[in-house]
């Protein structure tokens, strides 16, 4: 059975996937985490131009306002990394992309493949509008939340703050990605109720939160120790 048109266009305006951080963006974040090749940041945008929906459910999740993301939902996302799904996936796609990433370590394998994408996700999970429902708003919105610092950020790295989180497990890591959303969520919510774009300020500490993520994880893996 068809179903309505209209039934089609409500679904597509709540879920329809949007761009995250523009790339210079995504770079500085892993430049500012310290990680060697932070210029492979921005590959799975490069890759979704090709994946389309199968890539692009990865780089979000449009929870409902109200909506507590716990551990739980983290890891249960994981299971549909790289599936299609409308409502997105962004939390299992780091936990997913993390887990290939060692079990390409432990394979002796190279992992920076699957690095470049976890890092990539890493960066999404702080950009306030990729955890809100696509509304009216967020159309309106999103392609200038995404580039609120891109013209400034990669030369002034510096300027991002990186506060010690400490990733022992995965389930370390789980509770994080589900803290760091709630942020972001509540921000994004925040944001359409006030009918704004982020502050430069705003946009800086919501980047701090991804860094400072990316670095644990990056210190956890082996590749930078910890100051």
């Amino acid at each position: 059975m068809r179903r309505p048109i209209t039934a089609i266009l409500v679904l597509f305006f709540l879920t329809a996937p949007a761009h995250a951080w523009f790339d210079e963006t995504h770079l500085a974040v892993a430049k500012a985490a310290g990680y060697k090749k932070w210029y492979n940041a921005a590959a799975a945008d490069v890759a979704r131009v090709k994946l389309g929906k199968r890539e692009g459910d990865n780089h979000h999740h449009n929870s409902p306002k109200g909506t507590v993301i716990t551990p739980e939902m983290v890891l249960d996302q994981a299971e549909r990394y790289d599936k299609m799904d409308p409502t997105g996936h962004l939390y299992g796609a780091i936990i997913a992309s993390f887990r290939d990433c060692m079990e390409a370590k432990v394979r002796g394998e190279y992992a920076e493949n699957h690095m470049a994408y976890l890092i990539h996700y890493i960066g999404d999970l702080s950009m306030p509008l990729h955890h809100i429902l696509y509304s009216d708003f967020n159309r309106k919105y999103h392609l200038a939340n995404d580039g609120i610092i891109d013209d400034e950020v990669l030369a002034h790295a510096d300027k991002i703050e990186i506060n010690e989180i400490t990733i022992a497990s995965e389930a370390d890591l789980a509770k994080e990605v589900a803290r760091i959303a709630n942020l972001s969520k509540d921000l994004g919510y925040r944001l359409e109720a006030e009918d704004r774009l982020m502050t430069k300020e705003e946009a800086y500490r919501q980047v701090g939160r991804s860094a400072s993520l990316l670095k644990s994880i990056l210190a956890y893996t082996g590749r930078i120790k910890l100051r």
